[in-house]
């Protein structure tokens, strides 16, 4: 097959959470542990960070590869999902896994993923896994893909565990309260290993502390650290406030692990995240003038943060493009976005893409007003044709609409 045969069959054979929604998930970590006995068993051959939470983790990751990559070790992050191409989820110092290696690797074990229905995010894992072992990667940054305790990810022994926060997203899934999605989430916290949590609220406090207490595992709240300074980053989301401190917190903590780490090297890498490691979609700017802005926030915590953003910034008049898929609470979402706006409605081009007489009906009940188009690029074009050199332009609501216009 070629590489594009490859990702399609990846895609489209198998099921993939963020295409299908809750019927491509799997509450079981049978498979990916039958896969990795198979692969002869990757995860034990490299060191790793853990990082979960529900937002901030993918910013997390990213800060911390950047640091590590600084003070020269070479570094594998695997994150997911991907904007653009599918092998943005595996890295090894910000360059992105060959076209060859992921043929060759579905190659040699297709017949093992067709035999055992393994996800897309299995196979994923196992890929990532296996390459990081094959190239020898001093550390990787693991992103958990979705909650933790029964994440395919959740199966390396890593240094450090790190939880970023949690909030009301995926709850067909982790639960309907902050303390089921947090013990879900806590699921990562493993015996002896050290973990960093970033932020906490009264319900979730208690649910770490016990799950640390259970675990023998030392815990350290991020957010009760006195930090003399935490240094200037490139990512520029007033919310990338707090990956910046979990993240330095983490690297505190890694320093007894991975010596070379030192002040120069902290401040090197927060300053060189994007250009170390590729990450994208964050507050990413790709105009001033309009100010044009995406940014993949998509659930509750995560678009009020950047809505505060938005409503700090200068502007005439204030373009919106925006797209959601069908598992959000799309009415309490969209309320955090001002009435005085002109809105461009669209559908990102996916399985859970929620439909646009959906988007408009909410909409118009919010007394937002907008017009409706069938497609994202078609929805940016306009906000473009309709902007002026004084307005501003966001497009978000969902990673998937992002990916369109990255």
């Amino acid at each position: 097959m070629s590489y594009q045969e490859t990702i399609n069959w990846l895609f489209n054979q198998l099921p993939m959470y963020q295409k299908q929604g809750k019927t491509a998930y799997k509450a079981d970590l049978s498979n990916t542990i039958l896969l990795t006995k198979h692969l002869g068993n990757p995860e034990s051959d490299f060191k790793s960070v853990h990082v979960g939470g529900t937002n901030g983790k993918g910013s997390t990751s990213h800060i911390l590869c950047s640091v590590l990559m600084e003070a020269g070790y070479k570094v594998g992050l695997y994150t997911s999902p991907h904007l653009k191409d599918f092998r943005e989820r595996i890295r090894i110092n910000g360059k992105m896994i060959e076209e060859s290696y992921v043929v060759n690797f579905v190659e040699e074990n297709k017949s093992f993923f067709e035999a055992n229905s393994l996800s897309f995010f299995e196979m994923t894992v196992g890929m990532a896994f296996t390459y990081f072992r094959d190239e020898k990667v001093d550390i990787a940054i693991i992103e958990v893909g979705l909650g933790g305790r029964l994440d395919s990810t959740n199966i390396i022994e890593p240094e450090l565990a790190v939880i970023t926060n949690i909030g009301y997203d995926h709850m067909q899934f982790l639960g309907d309260t902050l303390e089921k999605i947090a013990a879900e989430k806590a699921g990562i916290i493993k015996a002896g290993i050290p973990v960093v949590i970033g932020e906490t609220v009264g319900e979730t406090k208690p649910v770490f502390n016990a799950k640390a207490e259970e675990q023998g595992a030392k815990i350290i709240f991020a957010e009760d650290i006195i930090l003399n300074e935490v240094p200037n980053s490139d990512l520029k989301g007033i919310y990338q406030k707090k990956n910046l401190r979990t993240a330095l917190v983490a690297l505190q903590e890694l320093r007894n692990r991975f010596n070379r780490i030192n002040t120069k090297n902290i401040s090197d890498g927060f300053t060189n995240v994007e250009r170390n490691t590729g990450l994208m979609g964050r507050w990413q700017v790709f105009n001033n003038e309009p100010l044009t802005v995406a940014d993949t926030a998509h659930n509750k915590e995560g678009i009020m943060e950047v809505v505060h953003q938005i409503n700090d910034q200068s502007f005439n008049q204030l373009h919106l493009v925006l797209g959601f898929v069908n598992d959000k609470n799309i009415e309490e979402l969209l309320s955090f976005f001002p009435a005085k706006a002109q809105y461009y409605f669209c559908e990102p081009k996916i399985a859970r893409g929620l439909p646009l007489n959906s988007l408009i009906e909410i909409s118009s009940r919010l007394g937002l007003n907008g017009t409706a188009y069938d497609s994202v690029s078609k929805a940016f074009k306009a906000a473009k044709k309709q902007a002026n050199k004084e307005d501003m332009i966001f497009i978000g609501g969902s990673t998937f609409v992002v990916a369109e216009v990255v």
